[in-house]
């Protein structure tokens, strides 16, 4: 584990948990979104599970667990055993943690999850996706539910999802998956009017004299404390919150399993909420963070 994070994971145990139970619940809802399931979708459910054992002896994983993994060892995840994993996921988690809304986007991407985990997205999936978006409007603002309600509406004006466009998909919905790695995001859209835009920018011209930063998630270069020096050897300032007065959010490689999303985390939110707002701030992976400064030598 990454040392800027070891002292938060200690205390985040119970919340991990309840983020794996509603990233189950929308992992298992998005691979049958369409009515089927195949064995690549089995698959990719089986490396999900492997890469969360952290939780087996944990309550409530070690009663979910021998259900899920009884449920899938024939290769097959029928509808009565799909409801019957989601009506035990129901039961078990808590809203002590995570209120509705954060509990229901940690759902959503899973269930994008789902849809990607065969590696082609299909026109069933996005009516099905479609209709769990419209089943589930209190999330409208909420990112990334607006875009993708944009994405489905351009791609499916023509009733067909294009070479290109099934690729749009596939990069857009698998920046919201975590399986082996605790990656962060890196060039998913966010609405702004009726465009979609990237969120992180893209060869970014980053300034330091005179400027704030901010840094999400964990660098696999350096430690906070050395990105911290950096700018500030630059003439920049480090910032530890959000305000509108801030110049770049950093979001750093490695991302942080406490999070409560698989992706990103409060500051990409709030970021979002800047930046529908009017904020020039701008969203800068920390590669290009360190190509700026390599720049300045």
């Amino acid at each position: 584990m990454h040392p800027d994070q070891s002292k938060y994971f200690a205390f985040t145990g119970r919340a991990r948990v309840e983020k794996f139970l509603n990233s189950l619940m929308g992992l298992i809802e998005g691979i049958a979104i369409d009515g089927t399931i195949n064995h690549r979708e089995i698959s990719f459910l089986n490396r999900w599970l492997a890469d969360h054992e952290e939780f087996q002896d944990r309550h409530p994983y070690n009663e979910l667990m021998p259900v899920v993994k009884a449920a899938i060892s024939d290769g097959v995840l029928s509808a009565d055993e799909r409801e019957d994993i989601s009506w035990l996921c129901e039961r078990l988690r808590s809203i002590e943690y995570y209120d509705k809304t954060t509990a229901d986007l940690q759902r959503l991407h899973g269930i994008l999850g789902g849809i990607i985990a065969d590696g082609v997205v299909t026109e069933d999936e996005l009516r099905g996706l479609s209709s769990w978006l419209d089943d589930h409007e209190h999330l409208r603002t909420c990112w990334p539910y607006d875009e993708i309600g944009s994405l489905i509406t351009a791609i499916m004006a023509d009733g067909k999802i294009d070479d290109q466009e099934q690729k749009m998909l596939t990069d857009f919905f698998s920046e919201f998956v975590q399986i082996l790695d605790e990656r962060t995001i890196v060039s998913p859209p966010i609405a702004q009017g009726p465009a979609l835009i990237g969120l992180c920018a893209v060869c970014p011209e980053i300034g330091f004299v005179g400027q704030k930063f901010c840094f999400t998630g964990a660098s696999t270069r350096h430690t906070r404390a050395d990105l911290t020096a950096m700018v500030k050897r630059h003439g920049g300032e480090v910032v530890s919150s959000l305000t509108s007065t801030v110049a770049y959010l950093v979001i750093c490689a490695e991302g942080n399993p406490c999070w409560a999303y698989a992706c990103y985390g409060r500051k990409v939110e709030r970021a979002v909420e800047l930046r529908k707002a009017g904020s020039r701030l701008l969203l800068v992976h920390e590669n290009d963070f360190h190509d700026a400064v390599a720049d300045l030598r």
